[in-house]
């Protein structure tokens, strides 16, 4: 089938949409969470190394004396080559009295505190108080700007990682929906075609073996049994039609030749004319059944051609103008636009005909019957419409139907087989074929494509 553009829509409603988002965000999460553990444990294990360097730093000043403690701090500084561990001695009070390490809020002894105070070029940093042996305090700090700095590093890793993941996600979803939806959308195409009476029409398959397969599988097979049956039920009802119509034409002869005899009783005259109005509508709706068997049999489109709209509709006109004249209704026809469709002429005039023979039929003595035209869009739209007693909004569809007869048809003679004969000339031609309201009585619209003139 044409390619169709596919919505956003459409393809966010598809289960492989839904099913690979799902799945993606479950593995998102586990990911995340992964990394997140990953983080954790990294962020742990760093600062559990930095208070292992602080202990031990720890563990060494406090085993030195008060009074080379000073200069101990001091000699610690100059061998400190990468500058990460600071130190610092302060009084009871306060006050600094060495190293390079000052700190203003208060600690607390033996437990690592991070502060955020940047003395000189230093960033954060995690600080050990202990109490030296004279009652001052040491100050043991670790520059922890790298460990901060990898944090956020990791953190960064972790968002960026995560959108990355949900745009691949949704992106892997709406690629793997696009062949599916296709798919769909080439079994709706054949779907409609099928409901439109196209029996021979198959669900297309692939060679995947999946679900839609299985399903196109089982509706094919199921088409198949619908199409025999429709063609065993047409196909008696046709053959009824044609063998029943040359014995009745027979016997209609007889009863015009009885009716014609000299010597025939009044009586048996009016009982022969009524048996052969009888005959006549049997007949009637005999030519109509294969009527449209021919047309629903026809499946070909030998006589179209590129037709002027306007004349077509000026002809019909024309020809039921004094017809609804004799019927006591008024046909209005408004002058129709230059338009150019592709169809069968004849065809196409014998649908309109049909509905205004039941427009003016339906309408009664004092009726209005109007024609006219509609052009929107690329498509011309035939209508007629009149002001009787129209049909029930349940009843239009139905009303399609062969043989069926409104409520308000009760004492109008017809067959009831005068839609089912438009309905399967719009369906050949691949027409739009719509019953409204008039508002009042019925509206009946015919959608056509238009066909640029050549």
């Amino acid at each position: 089938m044409p390619f169709e553009r596919l919505r956003l829509r459409e393809i966010r409603k598809t289960s492989t949409f839904r099913l690979t988002a799902l799945l993606g965000v479950v593995f998102a999460l586990g990911v995340a969470a992964l990394l997140g553990l990953i983080y954790a444990l990294s962020a742990h294990e760093l600062t559990a190394r930095s208070d292992r360097i602080l202990q031990r730093e720890a563990a060494r000043l406090q085993a030195v004396s008060a009074e080379a403690l000073p200069d101990r701090i001091i000699t610690e500084i100059r061998h400190n080559a990468s500058g990460l561990t600071l130190f610092g001695l302060q009084s009871h009070d306060g006050t600094h009295i060495a190293g390079n390490l000052r700190v203003s809020t208060d600690l607390g002894f033996n437990r690592p505190t991070n502060i955020r105070e940047k003395p000189g070029a230093h960033g954060p940093l995690r600080v050990l108080a202990i109490r030296a042996t004279t009652g001052e305090t040491i100050l043991i700090g670790r520059d922890i700007a790298p460990i901060v700095d990898l944090r956020h590093r990791m953190l960064a890793l972790l968002l960026a990682s995560g959108a990355a993941m949900v745009v691949l996600v949704f992106g892997v979803g709406f690629v793997l929906s696009l062949a599916p939806l296709r798919r769909v959308r080439d079994l709706q195409a054949a779907s409609r075609e099928i409901a439109g009476g196209r029996l021979d029409r198959r669900m297309p398959i692939s060679k995947r073996g999946d679900e839609l397969d299985l399903f196109a599988g089982t509706v094919n097979a199921m088409i198949e049994e619908v199409e025999r049956v429709v063609a065993q039920v047409k196909g008696v009802t046709d053959a009824i039609a044609h063998d029943l119509r040359t014995p009745l034409a027979h016997v209609r002869g007889q009863l015009q030749r009885a009716i014609t005899l000299a010597d025939t009783d009044p009586r048996i005259v009016r009982l022969a004319e009524a048996a052969t109005a009888d005959l006549d509508l049997v007949l009637e709706r005999f030519a109509a059944l294969l009527r449209i068997s021919e047309l629903e049999a026809r499946g070909r489109h030998a006589g179209f051609a590129v037709v002027p709209v306007a004349p077509m509709l000026a002809a019909a006109y024309d020809l039921y103008e004094p017809l609804a004249e004799d019927a006591g209704v008024r046909l209005n026809h408004a002058a129709a636009p230059d338009a150019t469709i592709t169809c069968d002429s004849k065809l196409l005039f014998e649908a309109v005909s049909n509905l205004l023979d039941n427009a003016i039929k339906f309408t009664g003595v004092g009726g209005d019957v109007w024609l006219s035209t509609e052009i929107d869009d690329g498509f011309v739209t035939i209508v007629v419409r009149d002001n009787g007693p129209g049909l029930a909004a349940g009843e239009r569809q139905a009303a399609l139907r062969r043989f069926y007869r409104g409520t308000e048809a009760t004492g109008i003679p017809g067959t009831g087989l005068g839609l089912s004969v438009v309905a399967a000339i719009v369906h050949l031609h691949g027409f739009d074929l719509e019953l409204g309201d008039g508002a009042p009585g019925l509206t009946v619209r015919i959608r056509c494509p238009i066909t640029p003139a050549r």
